[in-house]
């Protein structure tokens, strides 16, 4: 049998900020794949609250830090964009919402690579289904619980 070859992954994971709970660069770029159909050029950022509400304010305007930001650039025939998390706000809902650290870290990172293959879920219910339905069959193909549940 031939194996299916799995499409080009160029990835840089950066760490500004450090803790234990931090996901590892092979568990960040398993997340990754399992997310992505296509070739992509990904860097995945964890930053601190400051660094997180710096980048929501000036660029969502929005001025607090959140869980995960997008920032996509091109989206075929290559992915190219950037995820960044902010840790301290993954940690906090993880525990607000009884949530292992690891499962959370992997539905925001699979959340934000569907946000740079192009899904949206503020565009209506619909999409939002959508979006949803992508990311319980990911993360169920990775081992983790459905995060919507």
């Amino acid at each position: 049998p031939m194996s299916k070859k799995l499409p080009e992954l160029s990835l840089a994971v950066q760490y500004a900020c450090q803790d234990a709970a931090l996901p590892s660069r092979p568990q960040v770029r398993r997340w990754v794949r399992a997310s992505c159909d296509r070739p992509a050029a990904v860097t995945v950022r964890f930053v601190d609250v400051e660094e997180g509400r710096t980048l929501n304010r000036d660029y969502r305007h929005k001025d607090y830090a959140t869980n995960v930001l997008s920032f996509a650039y091109e989206a075929a025939p290559t992915v190219v964009g950037d995820l960044v998390i902010c840790l301290p706000v993954v940690l906090r809902e993880a525990a607000e919402q009884d949530k292992a650290v690891p499962a959370h870290f992997a539905h925001l990172i699979v959340h934000g690579m569907l946000h740079l293959l192009g899904y949206d879920h503020e565009g209506g219910a619909r999409e939002a289904q959508r979006m949803e339905l992508s990311e319980r069959e990911i993360l169920a193909g990775l081992g983790y619980p459905d995060p919507y549940h």
